[in-house]
């Protein structure tokens, strides 16, 4: 990198996403890293944009939303939550799920502040805290079911803390975070007057009777948090950039003093579209569908993983599985996950990217199955094919 940059922008490697997409393309491996869908989104959305693209809705949005997705957003809560929300102060389109977490971050702090989240956390986390000068303060979660310590939760707060990250469903893990476990962090937020960003992106995506809790509407909490969520995990859509943030008006009002100078607006047909595309979904059974349709790509690339010998761990939301790579002879997860995709041609990300620090991270692999069948089927004929390979000593030896 150039001496020329800042001292905070050095300290930035490249994305672990972005080394895995370019092994695999290199390599001509299934990815099953990024976290993106392969397959085709809703048809309902894609006419809706078109015909927003078509009527000239082709300039500039207001910066904080055309009215009709804010509007959209705002009915959707109250059906969900119980929760009236204001459209014109209290929510905020913003180009996609991390532009909104970006921007409350730089909003809510400063040099010298702290912030809590849970590691492993979505690798945007730690880069925008450094670049508002603040410091973030892991809670690690242990597998298999990803608890973690209240006590350790409860040391994290102190004079400094102005920002608890809660990720629920969480990426990478697929915890859902339970009711008691909400309860307890609210009350800390609540005793330390700490806000909360609630990244809740993958809030549709819930199984085995798992259920999303939004921390917003926990008691005393609406006050004090910022929840974002992305239209593009929901209709997948992720090319579209469509992401919202809807908190009380305060909070709203500092997160759009930074988002109009960061993009000032998102594109103005797929927002329309996104209005359209929520308005269809509440009325056509598209949620259930999706939930299922998610299910059952989880269940085959979970029996595909186990077949080549790499158990997966429960999960309660999100598209991702983590396996246990333990017995596959790899002293860790890049190494791992450098080598499957070379050799087996099945790409993978290390979660230890997720983590303040690598070490601390448990021998694992996280897989997406935001897929196609036939890319999990794929993936599955690769697995197996290696899997003499994955269980022989030898393996650690190799060269990552």
């Amino acid at each position: 990198m150039d001496s020329r940059a800042s001292s905070r922008v050095q300290r930035f490697g490249t994305s672990v996403f972005i080394e895995m997409s370019r092994l695999a393309r290199d390599h001509g491996a299934v990815n099953l890293g990024q976290g993106f869908p392969d397959f085709a989104g809703p048809a309902f959305a894609k006419e809706a944009a078109v015909a927003a693209i078509m009527a000239d809705h082709n300039q500039y949005a207001p910066s904080h939303g055309t009215s009709s997705l804010r509007e959209a957003i705002a009915v959707d809560w109250a059906g969900r939550f119980d929760r009236e929300v204001d459209p014109e102060r209290e929510v905020t389109v913003t180009s996609g799920a991390t532009e909104a977490i970006f921007a409350a971050i730089q909003a809510l702090l400063g040099p010298g502040d702290e912030v809590v989240a849970f590691e492993p956390f979505y690798d945007s986390y730690q880069p925008s805290a450094v670049l508002a000068g603040a410091t973030i303060r892991p809670i690690t979660l242990h597998p298999p079911d990803w608890t973690f310590d209240p006590d350790d939760l409860a040391a994290a707060f102190g004079a400094t803390t102005k920002v608890l990250l809660l990720n629920t469903p969480h990426n990478p893990t697929g915890k859902v975070f339970s009711l008691v476990e909400m309860m307890e962090i609210a009350r800390l937020c609540e005793e330390h007057d700490v806000v909360v960003v609630a990244d809740e992106v993958y809030d549709r995506i819930v199984y085995d009777g798992h259920h999303h809790i939004p921390m917003a509407t926990l008691p005393g909490m609406w006050e004090r948090t910022l929840t974002i969520n992305s239209t593009g995990k929901t209709f997948s859509m992720t090319g579209w950039k469509i992401g919202f943030a809807v908190g009380p008006a305060p909070l709203s009002a500092a997160l759009r003093a930074v988002h109009q100078f960061v993009t000032f607006a998102s594109p103005t047909p797929f927002q329309e579209a996104m209005a359209t595309s929520l308005q269809t979904a509440a009325t056509t059974g598209y949620y259930r569908q999706l939930a299922r349709d998610y299910q059952r790509r989880r269940d085959a690339l979970g029996q595909a993983l186990e077949a080549a010998g790499l158990p997966t761990l429960p999960i309660g939301g999100s598209y991702f599985l983590m396996a246990d790579i333990s017995e596959a002879g790899f002293a860790d997860d890049v190494a791992f996950c450098r080598w499957l995709t070379r050799e087996a041609g099945v790409a993978a990300v290390p979660p230890s990217a997720f983590y303040a620090d690598p070490a601390r991270a448990p021998l694992l692999a996280r897989f997406c199955f935001a897929k196609q069948d036939a890319t999990i089927e794929l993936a599955a004929d690769r697995l197996a094919a290696v899997r003499h390979r994955l269980s022989q000593p030898a393996a650690s030896s190799r060269r990552p």
